[in-house]
C-alpha cells in the first residue's frame, strides 16, 4: 500500500522532471547541464553519510537517479 509520502515523492519528482523540460524546451538549460543537475543530485546521495535505513534511503534515491540518467527518456527529447 501506498504512503503519504510515497505519493509525495512521486508528485516532487514528477514536478521536478517537468521543470528540467521546460527549461530544456525554452533553451534556458542544455542537456548536458540538466544532466550535470541530476549527477550532482545523485552524488549528494551517494557521498550521505548514515547509518542503517536512512543509508539505505539515500543508496536507493540515488540509484534511481542514476536510472533516469542512464534511461534519458526524461531529458532527452530531441
Amino acid at each position: 500500500m501506498s504512503t503519504a509520502r510515497e505519493h509525495a515523492g512521486q508528485a516532487a519528482l514528477s514536478i521536478c522532471e517537468a521543470l528540467l523540460l521546460a527549461l530544456n524546451d525554452r533553451g534556458l538549460l542544455p542537456e548536458h547541464e540538466i544532466v550535470g543537475v541530476l549527477r550532482d543530485a545523485a552524488a549528494t546521495h551517494e557521498n550521505a553519510v548514515g547509518a542503517g535505513p536512512e543509508t539505505e534511503n539515500h543508496r536507493a534515491v540515488a540509484d534511481l537517479i542514476n536510472a533516469i540518467i542512464a534511461g534519458g527518456d526524461a531529458v532527452r527529447r530531441l
